[in-house]
């Protein structure tokens, strides 16, 4: 089927057409409230881990599947979005995605044992994964080009805002109710959401002849490959890579069903996801800066917290105040980087923001084990600031030179390798701590073995404290102080290892930047109209 048969939306700013502004940002403006909702979701749990356990009996092991189970089924949905938006029209696609989370969301939180909790959020990822794309997708159909370079503004605070108030908001919550409000705040936002878009939300119609023919065998090829693929990232660094078979045989199915994934997609008449966005130059970088970008994004959101939390022992209420330097640079930056990009080649910016980014890593590659909120105030803005300047020309550049008619596919793709790119920068990083504590500790404890004087110096000196406070065994709680000082010494030069890793990872992103095509950041694709 060829790309003019497929409606694409109607541009809010067609040739001799006035636009409807009001009804315009009142529509996209309750679309974006829902995408905040679904990404903010990926998160909000993630403080308050341990009061889920409790509240439906489950074990550590269990609990973790309370964000996994979102995140698996999501991807799913993410690229298969583009499809159905063409099939039955982006608002009604949207309205049953968001009336689909909410029930969902109620249901979770009625939750009283951990398998239906996971089943639910399983379910809220799926339906909800819709409300992401669908709103990149509006924001370069339904706005005129000189209006495109605003909502992604919008979209760029939405994407990088989300994931980095989601914890501090849902231990806020639990602390003033309890975790199950987690999930009933989403009621009250979704009514809104629904009203907003069924009001509002006319930007396209649909095309019922693309049911016939729907390729079933191809949707289950990308289940069983994207499911796979995300199982093996997010659980990977916990069960030690390749060591675990589960992981080992998860790992192959995801290669062969990618690969039959791609074969199916060119091969077949009406594929449910277009891959012609891939002949156009523009979009490979910029999905591949996408990819880069959602790792510095939640990359950065996953590291601090972690630190925080496991070496300074902060609270999740302490833990949102520092982060929230991240925020507020992010939020002050979005507006001031809109005007940059609408100005000059997008390529510019995009090279300044990951440079801004990696630089904000590399100041933590230093990291001692009393740093905290002023020592991490530099780090945060110039992350925040870098993240949000190259997120935002990353979007341009991604879409500036794409047809409409490719624009929906485009969007679903697009979101997918953000997540992506996310979920393999987390599981490098998750890898990197691992690894570099136990090289750090096994090369203290060698020097321990050693009888190094430092050490034993310091070893006679616990030790006397230890009679003083009249511990029953001196010498072996001499030990367990001794290891558990160096353990955290350990973790503390593994976590200045990751934030060095991530800044050489923007670093090289950087300059890949610079191979896209020139393009100036308000100018209309092609062939717009």
């Amino acid at each position: 089927m060829s790309d003019a048969a497929i409606p694409a939306g109607r541009p809010a700013a067609a040739p001799g057409v006035e636009t409807d502004w009001a009804k315009l940002f009142l529509g996209f403006g309750a679309m974006v409230i829902g995408q905040f909702m679904a990404i903010l979701d990926i998160q909000i749990v993630s403080a308050s881990l341990p009061q889920i356990q409790a509240g439906v009996g489950a074990s550590a092991d269990q609990v973790s599947w309370i964000q996994t189970a979102y995140l698996i089924p999501e991807v799913v949905m993410i690229p298969l979005s583009g499809y159905l938006s063409r099939l039955w029209g982006t608002r009604p696609v949207y309205l049953a995605s968001c009336l689909g989370f909410v029930v969902m969301s109620i249901l979770t939180g009625l939750s009283t044992s951990i398998d239906m909790m996971i089943l639910t959020r399983a379910l809220q990822g799926f339906i909800g994964g819709a409300m992401i794309p669908t709103v990149f997708a509006v924001a370069f159909t339904a706005f005129p080009p000189e209006r495109r370079v605003t909502a992604s503004v919008i979209m760029g605070l939405i994407v990088t805002l989300a994931p980095t108030v989601g914890p501090t908001l849902g231990g806020h919550l639990t602390e003033w109710f309890n975790w199950r409000a987690l999930f009933f705040i989403n009621v009250p936002i979704g009514v809104i959401v629904l009203f907003g878009v069924a009001r509002w939300g006319d930007f396209d119609k649909g095309d019922p002849s693309l049911a016939k023919g729907f390729d079933w065998f191809g949707l289950a090829v990308m289940a069983i490959f994207l499911m796979s693929m995300q199982f093996v990232l997010e659980e990977g660094a916990k069960e030690n890579w390749f060591e675990d078979s589960y992981v080992l045989w998860l790992t192959v199915v995801a290669v062969i069903g990618a690969a039959t994934f791609i074969w199916r997609q060119l091969t077949y008449y009406r594929p449910i996801v277009e891959l012609k966005a891939f002949g156009n130059r523009n979009f490979v970088i910029g999905v591949v800066m996408t990819a880069v970008s959602g790792a510095s994004l939640f990359g950065g959101t996953f590291l601090l917290p972690q630190y925080l939390a496991r070496i300074r022992n902060f609270s999740s209420a302490e833990i949102g105040t520092t982060m929230i330097i991240s925020g507020l640079s992010m939020f002050i930056t979005g507006p001031i980087a809109g005007r940059i990009v609408r100005t000059m080649d997008p390529r510019i910016p995009m090279f300044v923001g990951f440079l801004l980014a990696g630089w904000g890593m590399w100041m933590a590659h230093t990291v001692t084990d009393d740093w905290g909120f002023w020592e991490f105030t530099g780090v945060q803005a110039f992350r925040g600031i870098g993240v949000m300047i190259a997120m935002i020309a990353t979007q341009t550049v991604t879409m500036s030179t794409l047809p409409p008619s490719m624009v929906k596919n485009a969007s679903g793709l697009v979101n997918l390798f953000r997540n992506t790119g996310g979920a393999v920068g987390l599981a490098l990083l998750s890898t990197t701590i691992t690894q570099q504590s136990a090289l750090y500790y096994s090369d203290m404890s060698s020097k321990v073995g050693a009888s190094d004087p430092q050490i034993q110096n310091m070893m006679l000196g616990l030790t006397a404290r230890m009679q003083q406070l009249g511990v029953a065994d001196p010498e072996g709680a001499t030990f367990k102080a001794l290891y558990g000082m160096m353990y955290k010494q350990a973790s503390v030069l593994a976590f200045g290892d990751a934030f060095a890793m991530l800044a050489v990872g923007c670093f090289i992103a950087a300059f890949v930047a610079l191979l896209a095509a020139p393009s100036k950041g308000a100018a209309p694709p092609a062939d717009a109209h």
